[in-house]
């Protein structure tokens, strides 16, 4: 069996103006001082020690956050491009409320946040079940290479949502809220039989 413990990475300048980040990788998607900070309370609370490596999004933000998770802790760490978050195409970088204001009919409006069908709005975004597939690869091809390890993944909001929809397959997606800044969700795959397990999702660890 393998287990993966998935950490959303922690607050960005973006984040806290309630941009649309998407794939942009600039000093706005950095973390902030609270983000750093969301950070080292996770480090201080979540000691990954006991895990075999450590696996990130080649985004800065998700860089950090691994890195400073990982400080004193010296687990190998490498990247994957199947962990980007989703890029929403011409919305990268565009305020939330403003597109809310522009195309109701593509938002959830409880949770302030698109819905599959915002494709025929955003020109290139990636579509919910791609980046399903993508995050599904990662899973089941890590669990092929290592049957047997624990694997700490630090990514991106919707990359953690899609990892869920991918086990659970609810009908509707928007069942499923995006996770908070430095949540812990934990996922395990056995490769043998296929079998997906969802142990929880959106723990807030040491807050």
């Amino acid at each position: 069996m393998t287990t993966f413990y998935i950490v959303r990475h922690g607050q960005t300048t973006a984040n806290a103006q309630n941009l649309k980040q998407g794939t942009i990788n600039t000093a706005i998607t950095h973390l902030n001082a609270v983000g750093e900070q969301q950070a080292q309370a996770l480090h201080a609370a979540f000691d990954i020690s006991f895990a075999d490596r450590l696996i990130c999004s080649p985004l800065d933000r998700t860089k950090a956050t691994a890195a400073l998770l990982n400080h004193g802790r010296e687990l190998p760490m490498t990247t994957d491009d199947r962990l980007l978050e989703i890029s929403y195409g011409q919305w990268d970088g565009q305020k939330n409320d403003e597109l809310k204001a522009r195309y109701p009919q593509y938002f959830d409006q409880a949770l302030n946040d698109v819905l599959p069908t915002y494709v025929e709005a955003a020109t290139d975004g990636e579509t919910f079940d791609q980046v399903i597939a993508r995050v599904t690869a990662f899973l089941t091809d890590t669990a092929a290479k290592y049957p047997d390890d624990q694997v700490i993944v630090v990514t991106h909001g919707f990359t953690v949502k899609a990892m869920v929809l991918a086990v659970l397959q609810p009908t509707d997606p928007m069942t499923l809220p995006e996770p908070e800044n430095t949540s812990v969700t934990k996922i395990t795959i056995d490769s043998k039989t296929q079998h997906q397990y969802l142990s929880y999702y959106n723990r807030q660890i040491g807050f």
